[in-house]
């Protein structure tokens, strides 16, 4: 296809590729076995009440311990399942990581993109505790999260991972559903471990939770003042390379590619043609509409795909890479193999349940939800102290830093003048510059040097840096001298 044609707006059959967290292969099937295989998350506790979380204590077979003897009690590490409150059948799982550091570091919630993969990607490529090795051991991750937080892992929505359920009514379909579970999750968490209650608490994930996260952050900070339930000490939330604001990053895909020297001029101005049938159609989906969320994603795609139909085997994830078309830019089948171990079944306590990396019946789930924008709930979280960090790696196109920026600046709020006319400066880890940094008061817009679609994997001691100084207040610390602004593309 030459760069004068555009593609069948109306065909979507793999449309949705766009949106996963990495290019894997869908799971399909619906998993009808596991009623008889069902976790007992309704036992009793002793007072009497029905649990809603069964957690226990683990080690992973095959995990090369450099302390020699380290008891699961010395690790911290927890592996459980919740039986989602407002469900039929629906089990979701999930890992947490006791910090290395110190009890009273925050909680750090990290969310996996897709929608539909498991958070079992991030927990062994990007920022989990392990490295997985190619014979499957694993060994320590220098710069894992748990290293500065109290890290969760969740396997979301529902059909994702380890997470099941027997009952296909418990699918969920928006950011309602995904938010409202998320919720309750957290709640019997603090309910089973309430010597956390009181340390801070982050949302944070990348790609797809761009929707994940300002939603529940606005679901925890609604409830919080409510004074209804546990309340969440939620200081924040961070997007990497974050899909929230449909139509402005639809809007720049042909700026970026252009100015990645992947199209040239007169690709952009074709292309740019397209922009009004997205634009109309993302304002007829807003952030609730149904059979006009779908179209407004085939209104949209071509503008995506039309590049990709340019640029050939490049990765829309790290447009360094070259990608096979046959053939996946991430092998993440060392994962695969690992989780569908027996012994490691059995450490988790997850019996016969089939591990699903990335769900197709999740993702077929959450068709309509793609382009609704995420973006109107943030300036509320903002006004009243809650702090945002958005960064995004500097090579990936498919959620790339200059489509995230536009949002971040365009964005109405009462700090925006302010944090539009701030300087950026550069963003400074061991003397050498890891990227472009811009703040003002709870707001911060990062944009990562030598990094694609997934930052952790590419800088993992630039993204710890950045954690442990955001979560503490000090992410604009050993900053030098301003640089030219990185939204004046």
């Amino acid at each position: 296809m030459n760069s004068q044609t555009m593609p069948n707006p109306m065909i979507v059959s793999s449309l949705i590729i766009l949106l996963i967290l990495a290019p894997m292969p869908f799971t399909t099937s619906f998993p009808s076995n596991v009623a008889r295989n069902e976790v007992d998350v309704s036992r009793s506790s002793s007072d009497g009440e029905k649990k809603l979380i069964v957690e226990k204590l683990f080690k992973f077979p095959g995990f090369d311990d450099p302390d020699h003897g380290a008891t699961v009690e010395d690790l911290g590490h927890h592996a459980g399942y919740y039986r989602i409150k407002h469900s039929i059948a629906a089990r979701m799982f999930y890992f947490f990581f006791e910090s290395r550091g110190r009890k009273t570091d925050p909680v750090v919630l990290w969310l996996n993109g897709g929608p539909g993969c498991g958070s079992e990607i991030s927990l062994f490529y990007e920022n989990g505790p392990f490295i997985i090795q190619k014979n499957l051991s694993l060994v320590w991750n220098e710069y894992g999260w748990d290293q500065a937080s109290n890290l969760l892992y969740v396997d979301q929505p529902t059909g994702t991972g380890f997470s099941y359920t027997s009952d296909r009514r418990d699918i969920r379909h928006d950011e309602q559903g995904v938010s409202r579970d998320l919720y309750d999750f957290l709640q019997a968490f603090f309910k089973e471990h309430p010597e956390y209650t009181k340390n801070d608490f982050f949302i944070t994930g990348d790609s797809y939770a761009g929707h994940y996260c300002p939603a529940l952050a606005a679901k925890v900070h609604k409830e919080n003042k409510a004074n209804k339930g546990i309340h969440i000490n939620l200081k924040g939330f961070a997007i990497g390379n974050g899909l929230t604001h449909p139509l402005i990053q639809h809007k720049a895909y042909p700026d970026y590619a252009l100015h990645m020297k992947l199209i040239k001029e007169s690709d952009r101005e074709n292309i740019n043609k397209l922009l009004p049938a997205c634009e109309k159609a993302v304002k007829l989906c807003g952030t609730n509409g149904t059979t006009t969320c779908m179209d407004a994603y085939k209104s949209c795609y071509i503008i995506f795909s039309s590049i990709k139909a340019i640029i050939g085997n490049i990765s829309h994830y790290d447009i360094r890479k070259q990608c096979d078309q046959h053939k996946e830019c991430y092998d993440y089948s060392d994962t695969i193999a690992l989780l569908s171990k027996k012994s490691v079944k059995e450490a988790l306590g997850v019996k016969d349940i089939d591990f699903a990396l990335c769900s197709e019946v999740v993702r077929k789930a959450m068709l309509m939800d793609i382009m609704r924008n995420m973006e109107v709930g943030i300036p509320h979280l903002l006004e009243d102290g809650i702090k945002m960090l958005v960064y995004a790696g500097e090579y990936d196109l498919l959620c790339n830093w200059l489509g995230n920026s536009r949002w971040v600046h365009a964005m109405e709020w009462s700090g925006r003048e302010e944090f539009v006319a701030s300087v950026d400066v550069p963003f400074v880890v061991d003397g050498s510059e890891a990227g472009l940094l811009k703040t003002h008061g709870p707001l911060a817009f990062l944009k990562v040097h030598d990094a694609g679609h997934m930052v952790p994997m590419d800088q993992p001691k630039a993204a710890l840096s950045m954690l442990k100084r955001w979560t503490i207040g000090s992410l604009s610390e050993n900053a030098a001298e301003p640089e030219s602004p990185v939204s004046s593309m």
